[in-house]
Formats: C-alpha cells, structure tokens, sequence
C-alpha cells in the first residue's frame, strides 16, 4: 500500500489525503466520515486515469492496539469509465471493505515479513507518520483497489470475426501456398 511513503507531498500522489493525530484518538476509539469534494474527486481521477470520479466516501472506525492504531472501514465510489468494448460512456459502483493496522516506523520495520507475503499472512502495517495516520491515503488505495481495470457495459460483447466464405480469400491463404511449395509440392514453372 502506499501508506509506506507517508513523506509525499505532491498532491499528485496523495490527492484525497486526510490525516487525524493519533493523540486525538480517544481512548475508547473514534468514528471518522469523509467524502472527497470536487477537486479531490478530479485528482482522484486524474491519478488512475479515469473518465470521472462522481462519489468518494470512506468511513472509519478506528481503536488503539498494542503498538499502534486499528482501522476498519468501509470505502465507497462511483467511478465513470468507457466501455472497453463499446467505448462509451458508463458508472461503476466500488465498495471495499478494510482492516488494517498503523503503527510507527520501528515497529512497522520489525513486523514485516522477510519473505514474500502469502495469501494466509497479514499484510504488514501501514505507517504512523509524525503522530498522525493519513486516512485518505488509506481510502485512496482501496477505492483503486475496487476499481475494474476493463469495464464493459452489461449487454456488450466482442463481436467475432467475420470468416471469408472462399478460402482462398483468406489473408493467410498466399501462406499455405507458400507453405505447400517449400514441403516439396510440384511447382509450376514459368516454362509450362
């Protein structure tokens, strides 16, 4: 996740950033809501190379741990794309939902694996960054994470090919002509 860089200043990189200091957090735990507004939800869009970004909200429940802070939430968008069939305009729905763990530097360091992460492995924590966690930075990859990467209207299919009803109209024909030649059929002459 790209909670690992928490030095990016570039809103370019982090275009949703919403951060909370970790002091502020109560003891009991804290509910925090936010939606992207007009110019977030075109950076948002900008950044993946989307048509739109229309809807952007993230909710968050968020409690102290041992080490760190629990966050688990709920991400949500409304994404408009083009067809990959059609190429026309149409809006995606993206839910996600998420349970991660912050925690500062030295800690995040020695909880992450030495070897590739699998499927039954925890991810590693995202970072505390100068007391405060960036919620937005959260949001944002998850909604990137729901995203489909090859969008298609409901009713659209690829349409196959239409096959030459000669065979010898076939753009590969000259090639199998060609083909028969070299395995040793007769060839013809330009004296016959």
């Amino acid at each position: 996740m790209s909670g690992q860089h928490p030095h990016r200043d570039n809103p370019r990189d982090n275009p949703w950033s919403h951060p909370v200091a970790v002091a502020q957090i109560p003891a009991a735990g804290s509910q925090v809501t936010f939606k992207a507004d007009a110019a977030q939800r075109a950076a948002l869009a900008e950044t993946a190379g989307l048509r739109e970004v229309l809807e952007a909200q993230a909710s968050f429940h968020l409690t102290h741990v041992r080490g760190g802070i629990h966050a688990r939430g709920h991400v949500s968008g409304l994404i408009g794309q083009d067809c990959v069939v059609t190429l026309e305009p149409l809006e995606n729905r993206v839910e996600e939902d998420f349970d991660v763990v912050f925690a500062e530097p030295d800690t995040a360091a020695a909880a992450k694996p030495k070897v590739d992460i699998g499927e039954d492995e925890p991810d590693p924590p995202e970072i505390i960054a100068n007391g405060a966690i960036d919620l937005g930075r959260l949001a944002t990859d998850m909604l990137f994470l729901g995203i489909d990467p090859y969008p298609r209207k409901p009713d659209a299919a690829f349409a196959a090919a239409d096959e030459p009803s000669d065979p010898e109209d076939h753009p590969f024909a000259a090639l199998k002509a060609l083909q028969r030649d070299s395995k040793g059929s007769p060839k013809k002459s330009k004296k016959d």
